[in-house]
């Protein structure tokens, strides 16, 4: 790795501070520049491997959000990110293939949290992350590139564990015999949400694909949320990939590699705080299907990261990073034990939705 000349790096921006390494995010490289309102950070480009269409989207994104914002008269530096351009006007700089670089505003005054700690703040983030869409619900999606592909096709996703078994490539599928039986008995009704897109009952909107707590920025002295961040995997899809995911994340009682399954399932009073506040801010906009479809999308959304867990257990943990021989295997068991708990209250979720339906005018 050649070294990395930081002054140099900061010059392109037309800055000259100090900067140190900031947050303790696994993605990417960021630092916090001294004296400076700003946050540098380097683009991990062997996952974002196009760093161009990335930051052409967050610039897109981005600046339909600061209209929005400003016209409700709000603060857009403090409520959606603001990409500091560099001093031959880019949205990032390119050191070399390895190292790709851009800069953000520093947002003061704010902090987010790893872990859901009650259902107020659960309901504070699924405010924030229905706000993101609902100022969003007229960008048109379909002009975002999609920089990971298939990202939330959960069909393809049944398609590589099936892929997985067949090559079996270090001796491990007969180990997890149920695992797979569980998996794939349920693999027929995994293709709901994207019917229901090419049907058009469910709307192309912009998705942000990384809906866990932590992207929510609340403010430090009113408690409030105030800003989503983190919108490298902004991307055309459905408001559902998104909703989902968020209570997979943050609906379960038990971290994602628990090995103790008695102490893993889905809360429906997290569930309820979640869908209340989305519900709240999506009202105008989201579509009778959409509703119908949420209490699915929870289990969909975590049926798919569980057979991803599956899939790379059984091709000898290839691309999640591991710390221990079984974690993606324990990682698998946890979310395919939420979808089996979330079908015993599959009733209770949709009983809950059409409480908090808005009634037609």
């Amino acid at each position: 790795m050649m070294e990395i000349n930081m002054k140099e790096i900061l010059k392109q921006f037309n800055i000259d501070a100090n900067a140190n390494s900031y947050g303790d995010g696994h993605i990417n490289e960021t630092y916090r520049l001294e004296s400076s309102p700003y946050l540098l950070q380097r683009i991990n480009v062997d996952v974002f491997k196009n760093p161009h269409e990335v930051m052409e989207n967050i610039e897109n994104v981005t600046e339909h959000l600061r209209k929005k914002i400003v016209a409700a008269g709000g603060d857009p530096d403090r409520e959606t990110l603001t990409v500091i351009k560099t001093a031959d006007g880019a949205n990032y700089y390119k050191v070399d293939d390895e190292r790709v670089y851009r800069m953000y505003k520093f947002i003061e005054d704010a902090v987010s949290y790893n872990k859901v700690t009650s259902t107020k703040q659960f309901y504070d983030a699924a405010r924030a992350f229905g706000k993101f869409q609902n100022m969003l619900a007229d960008f048109p999606a379909e002009k975002l590139h999609e920089t990971i592909v298939n990202f939330h096709n959960t069909p393809e996703r049944v398609n590589q564990l099936l892929d997985a078994i067949k090559k079996d490539a270090v001796g491990r599928a007969k180990s997890v015999k149920a695992e797979i039986d569980f998996a794939l008995e349920r693999a027929g009704e995994m293709d709901a949400v994207l019917k229901a897109m090419d049907e058009g009952t469910v709307p192309l909107r912009v998705t942000h694909n990384d809906t866990k707590l932590n992207n929510v920025m609340f403010d430090t002295n009113t408690g409030e949320p105030i800003c989503v961040v983190d919108l490298d995997t902004v991307m055309p899809g459905s408001m559902l990939f998104d909703y989902g995911d968020a209570l997979r994340f943050g609906a379960s009682t038990a971290d994602e590699d628990e090995k103790d399954l008695s102490k893993v399932w889905f809360d429906l009073e997290l569930f309820k705080s979640f869908s209340m506040g989305y519900i709240e801010e999506m009202k105008d906009v989201i579509t009778p299907k959409e509703l119908e479809l949420m209490p699915f999308s929870a289990k969909l959304l975590t049926y798919e990261c569980g057979i991803r867990f599956l899939a790379d257990y059984i091709n000898g943990d290839v691309y999640y990073k591991i710390h221990y021989p079984e974690q993606n295997l324990d990682r698998a068991r946890t979310q395919l034990k939420l979808v089996a708990d979330m079908e015993s209250k599959m009733d209770e979720m949709k009983q809950i939705i059409k409480e908090l339906t808005p009634a037609k005018a």
